[in-house]
């Protein structure tokens, strides 16, 4: 089915469950009278695409589903006529009713043509045709900016539920391994976009359980991260901390039969220097270093100030004077894990896996503080939110940015107006 047909299905739905056809004096096709006495409910799944509607055909009550086309023959086109689960249908809603349709029986379905204002239908087609950063952009002055406050905490509640379904899955492969999965994807954010795949694949090629074993020294874990990492086999030589890396890895490696990656997938090109996947491994490597039990510590934490506090880490001493293995910097400087990374890490993979956790072990406690957290960080700097700045949208937290990314990625870049609480303003403004 194409794009544009399901769009139209999409607004022909949105007119049946809003109730915003001409209801009086319907009648079927075949003139039966039709009242409508509840339209369903909607089903987001396959099948009719309202389950338990209740409707009136003359004198008879019926209850079963409903099903909505374009055109009547789309029934044919979509072989629902072959689909046991339509069986049930009571009542075929369609826009254009240019065909009959008949149950399996040999039983004609009650049909009703759709008749609505036509002004429902261009307002949402301007949305559809418009090639502006969003579709109501151009509009987007005529509605109440607290209507799009009010949407915030659905928004954002969606967008933990979308990054849970991911954590979900992880720990499926993981076997419910939660420190295992908390540690793959904090790697994985520690690559901050630009290196996130080679650092997801570094976890996975060195289990937490191996790095537990050595977290007393900071040496070994590093040669264990820098090994695997692959950026240990760029030089044959080098200064005497590469050297006695390379050693210890060489001993590691043998012990627990390690497999690393290849170096050629890091990236450094177009980064900052303190971007550098060479400072981030050692500033993971110090992260696990000082924390015991790293997840175990994260759900204990009730403040943020101490939650910030735990992840107030920095390079081990060579970085400060090295970006890259064997080149000495000209300047001199701590290598610390800055304020913004830290919230970022926060808001990406601690504040979901809080939320998460707290759902499959019932502690409403954790989920609501995943959700306090989010309110008292600051809000991020990204250019989807400096654009929702420019059209007067204000984020004011952490909480208020990611409900609009999920707005932004979710709804506007998929025209998914209907769904929206200021496109359905503006498709129904007559």
């Amino acid at each position: 089915m194409n794009t544009l047909k399901i769009m139209q299905e999409e607004f022909l739905q949105y007119v049946w469950e809003n109730k915003l056809f001409d209801a009086e004096n319907l009648n079927t096709t075949i003139g039966e009278q039709l009242e409508i006495i509840n339209v369903g409910k909607r089903n987001t799944d396959s099948g009719p695409d309202f389950f338990n509607a209740r409707i009136k055909i003359d004198d008879t009550i019926w209850v079963g589903n409903i099903e909505i086309h374009k055109n009547a023959s789309d029934w044919i086109r979509h072989n629902h006529q072959n689909d046991k689960a339509y069986n049930n249908v009571i009542l075929h809603v369609a826009e254009n009713c240019d065909q009959q349709i008949f149950r399996n029986n040999g039983e004609e379905i009650p049909a009703l043509l759709l008749r609505y204002p036509e002004q429902l239908k261009t307002n949402y087609q301007k949305l559809l045709d418009a090639k502006t950063w969003i579709a109501c952009q151009n509009q987007f002055h005529k509605i109440d900016p607290i209507i799009l406050q009010l949407g915030f905490n659905r928004l954002m509640i969606e967008r933990l539920e979308d990054k849970t379904s991911e954590i979900i899955v992880r720990l499926q492969q993981n076997n419910n391994d939660w420190n295992e999965t908390f540690y793959q994807m904090l790697a994985r954010m520690f690559g901050f976009k630009v290196n996130s795949v080679p650092f997801e694949l570094l976890a996975k090629s060195l289990p937490i359980g191996i790095l537990a074993k050595h977290k007393s020294s900071l040496f070994q874990l590093e040669a264990l991260l820098f090994g695997n990492s692959g950026l240990l086999n760029d030089q044959l030589l080098g200064d005497d901390y590469y050297i006695n890396l390379r050693n210890e890895y060489s001993f590691l490696y043998k012990k627990y039969q390690l497999k690393g990656i290849e170096s050629h997938l890091w990236k450094f090109m177009r980064l900052r220097p303190g971007n550098f996947p060479t400072v981030r491994i050692s500033q993971l490597a110090a992260l696990i270093h000082r924390s015991h039990g790293l997840f175990s510590r994260i759900i204990e934490i009730e403040s943020l100030d101490e939650l910030k506090k735990l992840f107030e880490v920095q390079a081990s001493d060579y970085w400060n004077a090295h970006y890259s293995f064997n080149k000495i910097s000209i300047r001199n400087s701590v290598k610390e894990l800055g304020d913004n990374s830290i919230n970022t890490l926060i808001i990406n993979v601690v504040i979901p896996f809080l939320f998460v956790y707290g759902e499959k072990q019932n502690k409403e406690n954790l989920k609501n503080r995943s959700l306090e957290f989010l309110e008292q960080l600051p809000t991020e700097e990204n250019s989807i939110i400096e654009k929702w700045g420019k059209m007067g949208v204000e984020s004011r937290s952490a909480f208020e940015s990611q409900a609009l990314l999920q707005l932004k990625n979710k709804y506007c870049e998929r025209k998914k107006c209907l769904n929206c609480q200021i496109g359905v303003k503006l498709v129904k403004s007559i």
